[in-house]
């Protein structure tokens, strides 16, 4: 190949560093001058200019919230910066790729860009981009609820900021930690920090960064009340992202100013600016701001009255925040297999001695993205599962309250709500069995009277398809075994729930079958067939594995996470077991294994306490939802109780201090102070309630009964949605056991 002429080369090397210094003043200049660089080193086949062109481009089109374009530049910028052995362009292109996923949801996979790229700067002793990729990771833990995370990551980012003396990376940062320090009420510091970060944005001349640094303080004036200051920042803004061509942080800046509106009671005004903000967010797909925008539109028109129009924009809502869960499944899948091959590199590293100190930091970041996983599927639990609880508690309020044409939207409603939490409970069950932390948990169980309620569950919709739905049991009736129960129903559940899925026409029989007894044990052999579309040979070889999806995501009509037959497996495996399949094309399939069960005697009858029972007692709530603790007060007026609600754990521990309970419930999850640490210092032998029976309600399902933890401070733990018949329950058994 000729040698490039070096002019050249250096005239498109000068338009990248132009493109580069002018980004926060003319955005699209920069584009311009990254394309026409990108042209000539295309021309002159320089693959180190046709890269920095390529990323530099995913930068500018990552700004303007063009994904598809900033996810495809950069992606072709990392291949070519791989293959000339470019380590620095290696990272630069990460994090491009790691800031596009966060702001399109992926917030696990982003952060597993960015750390990858921060590794390489520092390795590389790069200070500037330390800070720029420090930032940006103290964001993607801000969105998935680590704030403690976050907090380190924009402290780092501040220092590496000072040391190559940028103050514009350091005001850029000083605009995300004044939102943290405002989420943590502590507006008066985040005020002077945002003012410090306008002073240095004034000073740098960077038009885009001031912007947010705007919408910031206008973030901490409506917090304080100072609605018209508040207005103006809002306004001046989005006058700033206009002229930069910043879609986003518009976005985000009429959600606000829509809510300061709606809090202010101008509902026509607040109903505009959202739509605004609304149309921009759904133009370029940003879901965080689209979901909020909805939201927003919900509130108001309820607030308003106008409940058909309230209905459809709580129904958009529930349907985004499912797209999102959606996104979240296969983001848990794609980086399942981005960790098993990182650990194959490794296997192979741990041959070479003179590599094996490199191996052992590899192998460290490999578990804290494990251990990532494990707190992202926690969060995302109590986030989704605290207002589905409210969700689905005043669904059934509202149910004998509308009629007509509201019913229908009701029901909609209902039918959205349990999708999700279907959606959910896949993800976060598939979570605690891959991460070995379920174990059996045994009750006396009569089977015939079980296996009939499971069948029940799905009546009504196999008849709703024209199918029909049978159990056969020759099993001796009655007969008692030694049962999970939850984890049977999800087995049989999971199978049903697909044979009814995938069968148009014919019928699903649950089937029992009775294959060897001993004195103490049964084995029973589990079968469910159906008439449905079979299942090719080649799609039978997947079927099991996690996130399998025998059509399409984009195609599918059957919806779902991929990830219930994948939970069946591992189930039937507890049980010491493996689930088995035979299935012809266009005739139908049977899954089926067996199951040794220990025989039970039969129970006896227990009397149902009366509601009578808890009449005058008192419990302090400790909850920081208050649509949820509205709800739960509601529950426990009818049953005679008395309650008094604390906002989070700081308060409860103050209440504590002066009232002596007979019980407390407390939320997990909550600003200020958590559960467990308001929990530790309740049961001190000097506070009044050292005693009193405190129940964990959390809408987190990692948390577990056996957790030592949780078993030395809590009388048991309830989880989100409540079941009140058992929260009734465990209050009496714990009351009755003091008497």
């Amino acid at each position: 190949m000729p040698d490039t002429p070096p002019q050249n080369i250096e005239k498109a090397n000068v338009l990248l560093t132009k493109a580069y210094a002018q980004r926060s003043l003319d955005l699209q200049e920069s584009i311009l001058l990254a394309k026409a660089a990108l042209q000539i080193s295309r021309d002159l086949d320089n693959k180190y200019v046709i890269a920095r062109s390529l990323n530099q481009l995913g930068l500018y089109s990552m700004i303007i919230s063009d994904y598809n374009d900033a996810s495809k530049y950069a992606k072709e910028a990392l291949s070519i910066f791989k293959s000339i052995g470019d380590q620095n362009g290696v990272a630069d292109s990460k994090y491009t790729i790691g800031s596009i996923h966060y702001k399109t949801d992926n917030y696990h996979q982003g952060l597993i860009y960015l750390i990858e790229a921060m590794r390489i700067y520092k390795k590389r002793g790069d200070y500037r981009n330390q800070s720029k990729v420090g930032k940006a990771i103290g964001t993607a833990y801000e969105y998935i609820g680590d704030q403690s995370n976050a907090f380190k990551s924009y402290k780092d980012a501040i220092k590496n900021a000072r040391k190559v003396g940028c103050i514009n990376l350091e005001s850029n940062v000083y605009n995300n930690l004044s939102g943290l320090l405002l989420k943590k009420n502590k507006t008066r510091c985040a005020l002077r920090m945002i003012e410090h970060s306008i002073a240095l944005k004034k000073q740098s001349g960077d038009t885009r960064g001031y912007g947010f640094a705007l919408y910031g303080r206008g973030k901490i004036h409506f917090a304080l009340g100072d609605n018209k200051n508040a207005e103006a920042d809002f306004l001046a803004a989005i006058a700033t992202y206009n002229k930069v061509v910043e879609i986003t942080g518009a976005c985000m800046a009429y959600n606000k100013l829509g809510k300061l509106h709606y809090k202010a009671d101008d509902l026509k005004k607040a109903e505009l600016t959202i739509i605004k903000g609304l149309n921009l967010s759904t133009s370029y797909n940003i879901s965080i701001t689209k979901i909020k925008g909805y939201h927003q539109l919900y509130l108001i028109y309820k607030k308003g009255n106008q409940i058909i129009k309230a209905f459809k924009y709580l129904e958009l809502y529930l349907g985004e925040k499912e797209v999102m869960m959606n996104t979240q499944t296969q983001q848990v899948m794609e980086n399942y297999n981005l960790i098993n091959k990182t650990n194959e590199l490794e296997n192979d590293a741990l041959l070479q001695k003179e590599k094996q100190k490199s191996i052992d930091k590899k192998n460290q970041d490999d578990l804290k993205a494990v251990k990532l996983k494990q707190e992202f599927l926690s969060v995302m639990s109590h986030e989704i599962r605290t207002p589905l609880n409210a969700m689905t508690t005043i669904i059934s309020i509202l149910e004998d309250q509308v009629f007509g044409e509201n019913k229908k939207l009701l029901n909609s409603l209902e039918f959205a709500s349990n999708n999700l939490i279907s959606i959910v409970n896949d993800v976060l069950d598939f979570s605690k069995l891959d991460s070995k932390k379920t174990a059996l948990e045994l009750d006396n169980t009569p089977f015939n009277t079980f296996c009939n309620n499971i069948t029940n569950l799905h009546i009504n919709l196999a008849h709703s398809k024209g199918l029909k739905l049978t159990l056969n049991n020759n099993i001796p009736i009655p007969q008692n075994y030694l049962v999970d129960q939850t984890k049977f129903t999800q087995i049989i559940s999971n199978l049903i729930g697909n044979a009814i899925k995938f069968t148009q026409k014919g019928s699903i029989s649950f089937n029992l079958t009775l294959e060897k007894q001993t004195p103490k044990h049964d084995t029973i052999l589990i079968s469910i067939v159906d008439t449905g579309e079979g299942i090719s040979k080649k799609d039978l070889a997947e079927i099991f594995n996690s996130f399998a999806q025998i059509k399409p995501v984009m195609t599918r009509k059957q919806g779902g996470t991929g990830l219930g037959l994948a939970i069946v497996k591992k189930l039937v495996k507890l049980h010491n077991s493996e689930i088995q399949v035979k299935s012809k094309l266009q005739e139908g399939s049977e899954f089926f294994f067996y199951i040794k069960l220990e025989k039970a005697a039969p129970i006896i009858s227990k009397i149902k306490p009366e509601l009578h029972l808890l009449k005058d007692k008192v419990i302090l709530l400790v909850e920081d939802t208050m649509m949820n603790a509205i709800l739960i007060t509601k529950v426990l007026s009818k049953w005679g109780v008395k309650t008094d609600h604390a906002i989070n754990g700081k308060v409860a521990v103050d209440y504590s201090k002066k009232t002596k309970y007979d019980f407390i419930l407390m939320d997990l999850h909550m600003p200020e102070m958590n559960g467990i640490d308001a929990t530790k210092l309740i049961v001190k032998k000097d506070n009044l309630n050292s005693t009193t029976p405190i129940f964990a309600i959390t809408a987190d399902v990692m948390t577990t009964k056996n957790n030592k933890t949780h078993s030395d401070l809590f009388a048991d733990v309830l989880w989100k949605p409540i079941e009140f018949e058992k929260l009734y329950l465990a209050l009496s058994n714990a009351d009755q056991t003091r008497l």
